[in-house]
């Protein structure tokens, strides 16, 4: 068994530091471009590891062989032919998962994601309002999320696009996942309720839904006159939210709809039935009272566990059994933090109380991971440990629902962007960093006490 925040490396030395005001900065959560990671052209293999693939079997005393930023190899240790030369990472009494996908945050766009000068605003942007180096992509990073939706606020019925990133750091366009293009954030319930137009917005449901249904409509008929436009080779003036919304209709953007009661999600469906786009319920509170209307539907759910009181009154009726009863009625369920509702360190925590609840845990597994990345449209690349699939995956020292584990590493496309022995990197499992004056500033690494 090595210690619970170090895995060993055999025949290669890690003497990575962080110095200055560099190691400062990293502390802070202020340097943008500041995670430390490895090379992408290493070969190496993680032996001796509990493994949970989340799309096969769970393999006992197995090896994750990583070349560059994909899975070159995952089976039981022995199974898996190591090349030589590869860098050798003794991770016996580890647990290795796929890491987590977070189908809804708000990380990187405190005070910046509702736009008020109207409550249709499918133009809008998010990727146009993300910080790259707010400090919470840095407590996402140790809580082993590595890929979320970040999305514009509720306070609109569309409330704008949203972005699919990878949590490494650098630009917008770093963090970005090539080939996808987000999704459409929208919203019913009280939320949007009077809040677009400087506070002149509408102030009921059904002015919500018609609003909804309107902007659907508008987008058809420009659609319409478009193709006519470029049949009959004449000029066509572009309308940006129109074509975002094309998009939708065309299903190459899912809409995810922020919704809270029954009756607002039976709203959304009825939406769903007359325009047929890719739908997302997001948050569900309500949703196990129309279960079975969610599963004719085929509708998936992104769910929120509350696990405290407080809040709006469309979240009292919060019930920790939720994602158990859909679970068992056959829809897709994710878990997400709706960061800062939820810190994002503590997602497998909220996935443990579903459990608890009644759950199953491979279907709580499966919803931090895989289901997420069906949702999002990248199953394709990652969520699962297969070969070929990108290298997100994280390692912990216990088992990942148990609250006596920790994540030790989180590694995103073959480079290790957290490492709980480093003391700079556990400021942000612990929380530290948000009075960083009382702890040391210099990074160490992994090996380094």
């Amino acid at each position: 068994m090595v210690p619970d925040t170090m895995l060993s490396n055999k025949g290669h030395k890690m003497n990575w530091k962080t110095k200055g005001i560099a190691a400062m900065l990293l502390a802070m959560g202020l340097q943008g471009a500041s995670y430390a990671g490895d090379s992408t052209g290493q070969i190496k293999a993680f032996t001796g590891a509990k493994i949970y693939t989340i799309s096969g079997d769970v393999i006992e005393n197995g090896t994750l062989l990583i070349r560059g930023d994909k899975i070159a190899g995952v089976g039981k240790t022995g199974t898996i032919k190591i090349p030589t030369g590869a860098a050798v990472m003794d991770a016996s009494g580890k647990i290795i998962m796929p890491g987590i996908v977070d189908t809804h945050s708000h990380a990187g766009v405190s005070g910046d994601g509702n736009e008020r000068s109207s409550t249709l605003n499918p133009d809008k942007r998010i990727m146009d309002s993300l910080w790259p180096a707010d400090p919470r992509f840095k407590e996402a990073l140790a809580g082993g999320i590595t890929t979320g939706n970040i999305m514009p606020g509720s306070g609109n019925v569309i409330g704008g696009q949203t972005l699919y990133v990878k949590y490494r750091g650098g630009s917008v366009e770093d963090m970005m996942i090539k080939g996808s293009i987000g999704g459409m954030k929208m919203a019913n319930g009280e939320n949007p309720k009077g809040r677009g137009a400087r506070g002149k917005g509408h102030n009921t449901r059904m002015a919500s839904a018609a609003l909804a249904r309107q902007a659907f409509l508008d987008a058809q008929t420009y659609g319409v006159k478009k193709a006519k436009a470029a049949k009959d080779k004449k000029p066509f003036a572009i309308n940006l939210g129109h074509e975002a919304l094309l998009e939708v209709l065309a299903g190459k953007r899912t809409i995810h709809h922020h919704t809270h009661r029954t009756d607002d999600i039976m709203t959304v469906l009825r939406l769903q039935r007359e325009f047929g786009f890719k739908l997302v319920i997001q948050h569900g509170i309500g949703a196990k009272d129309v279960a079975k209307e969610l599963a004719a539907a085929n509708a998936w759910v992104s769910h929120i566990i509350v696990d405290s009181p407080g809040g709006k009154l469309e979240a009292v009726p919060a019930s920790l059994d939720t994602a158990g009863v859909l679970e068992r009625a056959g829809i897709k369920v994710a878990l997400h933090t709706d960061d800062p509702i939820t810190e994002s360190r503590f997602l497998l925590r909220q996935a443990a109380l579903a459990v608890r609840a009644g759950m199953s845990k491979p279907g709580a597994l499966r919803a931090l991971t895989l289901s997420g990345a069906e949702m999002l449209g990248l199953d394709g690349q990652l969520g699962s440990l297969e070969k070929g699939k990108d290298a997100d995956f994280i390692i912990l020292d216990g088992e990942p629902l148990s609250v006596y584990s920790h994540v030790t590493q989180t590694w995103i496309d073959g480079k290790k962007r957290f490492d709980r022995s480093n003391k700079s990197d556990r400021l942000y499992a612990t929380g530290g960093f948000r009075i960083e004056a009382r702890y040391p500033t210099k990074a160490t690494n992994m090996g380094e006490k």
